[in-house]
């Protein structure tokens, strides 16, 4: 069973994997957005920001760039190849595989985004190494529960809009504690202050992932 699942989630992750590389349509249109947000908060703020701006304004351009990655996660596919899909592989499959190639490319949007944001806002973080971690988190925190909401979302004609009802009251609790986290690292303090953050953001990730697995086949099967 297990050999079988992880098996199944390889060959979708791939099949996801190579249909990006081949159109690269959502990671082009992803970090032009990322870019210009950032391009344009430049212009906005220049060199005026201040530690707590500084950190809150990363993660809302993050968070509006996940929002955007994740929402056509099912929406994009026809019925046909839905059912096709669902011929091949578990709907645990599915869930999974899609919230891992969200996660990959969230890391990715965000690496580029923080590297970007670095060198034309600065670089205020005196912690990196938690601060990145921090980034890891919030990366597949967001993925976790914006695919899962695209999933439910995508079971309605109103997707976009649906999708935003029900993301952000969802997403800002792990917002809160990725900012709260995130802050601490900027501002260097003990590492002893940072795990009871760093627990919650994974148990967050438990429990969606959880969800994920019990609720999915419902919809799957609707």
């Amino acid at each position: 069973m297990k050999n079988s699942l992880a098996k199944e989630i390889t060959l979708l992750l791939k099949k996801e994997i190579s249909l990006e590389l081949k159109q690269r349509y959502a990671l082009n249109a992803l970090l032009l957005y990322v870019v210009s947000t950032i391009f344009v908060c430049y212009l906005s703020f220049k060199f005026l920001v201040d530690v707590p701006t500084w950190n809150a304004l990363f993660w809302i351009i993050i968070l509006f760039t996940a929002v955007n990655a994740t929402s056509k996660s099912f929406s994009t596919e026809s019925r046909g190849r839905l059912l096709y899909t669902y011929t091949l592989a578990s709907a645990q499959a599915i869930i999974l595989s899609r919230i891992i190639y969200n996660a990959l490319l969230l890391l990715l949007i965000t690496a580029i985004g923080y590297l970007i944001y670095s060198l034309l806002i600065g670089n205020l973080v005196q912690d990196q190494p938690y601060f990145v971690l921090g980034l890891a988190l919030g990366a597949c925190g967001f993925s976790s529960i914006l695919t899962l909401v695209a999933a439910i979302a995508a079971k309605s004609r109103q997707n976009s809009t649906l999708m935003a009802i029900l993301s952000f009251p969802v997403v800002i609790p792990m917002l809160i504690v990725l900012i709260r986290f995130s802050k601490n690292a900027v501002d260097g303090l003990d590492h002893s202050i940072q795990q009871p953050y760093i627990l919650a953001l994974v148990a967050i990730n438990a429990i969606v992932v959880a969800l994920a697995w019990m609720l999915f086949p419902f919809l799957w099967k609707d």
